[in-house]
């Protein structure tokens, strides 16, 4: 089931209720994905409370309007969880995101701790300063547009790991001409651009709910980073899954599932 929640800003952004009951469980996507790339993961979730994933703005299909910050993202998940039912709410709610997503959920659980009981972040840093975000510019300026077929859009985004050309096939819409991006390059570029701009160190201590730190072997985060984070966190667990790349989830989903089911089973 999709529905509809209006930001403070004005910004509507879409939800995707994948079913269960009782604590509201949120996903939050990365960088150019969409709410419905979590669906094999939400289906054994269900189990442990109301699964909803949101389609970040500029993402899937919500609405995409700037400011493309951090800040502002963090509080449209805040803004998603606040419409979902009071007598969850007041529970608390496990907070899942991935890469961007993850980054947007330390900042809510540090600026909303009444909103998060606790935090899985996946591969995911809070300090990229120096890196060039123009680099994403033109990558994504030599890709095809459009692309012409799911095929092509699996091959582009799936080498060297295929699962990054299944997670990219669900975040394209076929229009007369061929399959587009859902999220603008000029809109995922500012979002990176952020990211080398500034850190968020300064928000882990704030951060008072238990957090699983899913590393991959392969991943964006700087070497020896997400550890430091765990350091900083005030009850944090890291664990570094071996052969898995920057999609932890899809490259070792027995791994991952292991871990956040470990995670999920000591929560009260």
């Amino acid at each position: 089931m999709r529905r509809k929640v209006r930001t403070g800003d004005g910004v509507e952004l879409a939800l995707v209720e994948f079913g269960g009951a009782g604590r509201p469980i949120l996903l939050l996507h990365g960088l150019m994905g969409r709410a419905t790339t979590w669906w094999p993961l939400a289906q054994w979730l269900t189990g442990y409370g109301r699964v909803v994933g949101l389609d970040a703005r500029g993402h899937g299909r919500s609405g995409a309007r700037g400011p493309w910050t951090t800040e502002r993202m963090a509080k449209d998940a805040a803004d998603a969880l606040e419409a979902l039912v009071a007598a969850d709410i007041s529970r608390g709610a496990v907070v899942v995101g991935h890469s961007m997503g993850a980054l947007h959920g330390i900042v809510l659980a540090a600026r909303r701790p009444d909103l998060v009981r606790a935090l899985v972040v996946e591969d995911m840093a809070v300090d990229f300063r120096g890196r060039n975000a123009e680099d994403a510019r033109a990558w994504f300026s030599a890709l095809p547009k459009p692309f012409p077929s799911l095929a092509a859009v699996r091959q582009v985004f799936g080498t060297p790991r295929p699962e990054f050309g299944e997670y990219m096939a669900e975040c394209v819409e076929e229009r007369a001409d061929g399959y587009h991006l859902l999220t603008r390059v000029e809109d995922a570029v500012e979002i990176a651009a952020e990211w080398a701009r500034a850190d968020h160190w300064a928000a882990l201590p704030a951060v008072r709910c238990p957090v699983l730190l899913l590393e991959a072997e392969d991943g964006v985060a700087p070497g020896g980073q997400m550890a430091e984070m765990t350091r900083r966190l005030v009850d944090a667990r890291h664990v570094r899954l071996p052969g898995t790349g920057h999609l932890v989830h899809a490259a070792d989903p027995a791994g991952y599932r292991a871990e956040v089911e470990r995670f999920l089973a000591g929560l009260s």
